[in-house]
C-alpha cells in the first residue's frame, strides 16, 4: 500500500486558496452590484424627471392665450412685441390662410408666471403642480431605502418675451445636481385641423 501524504497536503493547501480568493471576492461582488444598482437608479430618475418635463410642456404657453376660447378653443399669439397686424391678426411668418396661427387682441397681456388656476391648464400651472421640490421615488417601506440615495426633481420657469423657459433639476441626497433638463416653449399658438364638412 503506497501513502499519499504530500498530495493531501497540496489538496488542502489549494482548497485554503480558494475557499480564501471566494471569501475575500464577496464583499468586491456586492459592492459592484450595489454601484450598479445605484447606477439604475440614476437613469430612472433622469427617466423621471423627462417624464416630468413632457408633462410639463403639455400645458398652454399662456392662460391667457385662450381668451378667444369661445370662437376657436385654440391657443393664440399673445401680442407681447406689438408685431401683430391689428386687422389681421397676424404677425409677419404667419402664413394668411384660413385654419393657420392668429394673434389676439392687442390688449392681452401674458399673465404672472406666479399666477396658476384659471380654467386652462398652462406652463405655469403645471410648474406648481409639482410644487418645488418633490421626491422622485415613493417608497412607502423604510427598509429598502438603506442601501440607495434619495432623488429630488426641482422645476422652475422664466420668461424672455416671447419664450418661456422650463428647467427640471434632479439632486441626490447631497443636493449635488445629477442633471439639469431644460426646454423651451414659444409663444406660437396653435394651428386649427383642416375638417372636411360631409354632405
Amino acid at each position: 500500500m503506497v501513502k499519499r501524504y504530500a498530495f493531501t497536503m497540496i489538496e488542502l493547501i489549494f482548497a485554503i486558496v480558494i475557499i480564501s480568493i471566494a471569501i475575500v471576492s464577496l464583499p468586491v461582488m456586492t459592492n459592484t452590484t450595489q454601484k450598479g444598482v445605484e447606477q439604475n437608479i440614476v437613469q430612472e430618475a433622469i427617466f423621471a424627471a423627462s417624464a416630468q418635463l413632457m408633462g410639463i410642456m403639455s400645458g398652454y404657453w399662456d392662460e391667457l392665450s385662450m381668451q378667444d376660447n369661445a370662437l376657436s378653443n385654440l391657443s393664440r399669439v399673445i401680442n407681447i412685441g406689438g408685431d401683430c397686424d391689428a386687422v389681421t391678426r397676424m404677425r409677419p411668418g404667419h402664413i394668411a390662410q384660413p385654419f393657420h396661427r392668429r394673434c389676439l387682441n392687442n390688449d392681452v397681456n401674458p399673465a404672472n408666471l406666479s399666477a396658476t388656476g384659471g380654467n386652462f391648464y398652462s406652463l405655469d400651472d403645471a410648474v406648481a403642480a409639482v410644487n418645488g421640490t418633490a421626491d422622485i421615488f415613493d417608497n412607502p417601506n423604510a427598509s429598502d431605502t438603506g442601501y440607495k440615495d434619495t432623488y429630488t426633481s426641482t422645476a422652475t420657469i422664466s420668461r424672455t418675451n416671447d419664450l418661456k423657459k422650463i428647467a427640471v433639476s434632479i439632486q441626490d441626497s447631497n443636493g449635488n445636481t445629477i442633471t439639469k433638463l431644460i426646454s423651451y416653449s414659444a409663444n406660437i399658438g396653435e394651428p386649427e385641423y383642416y375638417k372636411r364638412t360631409m354632405q
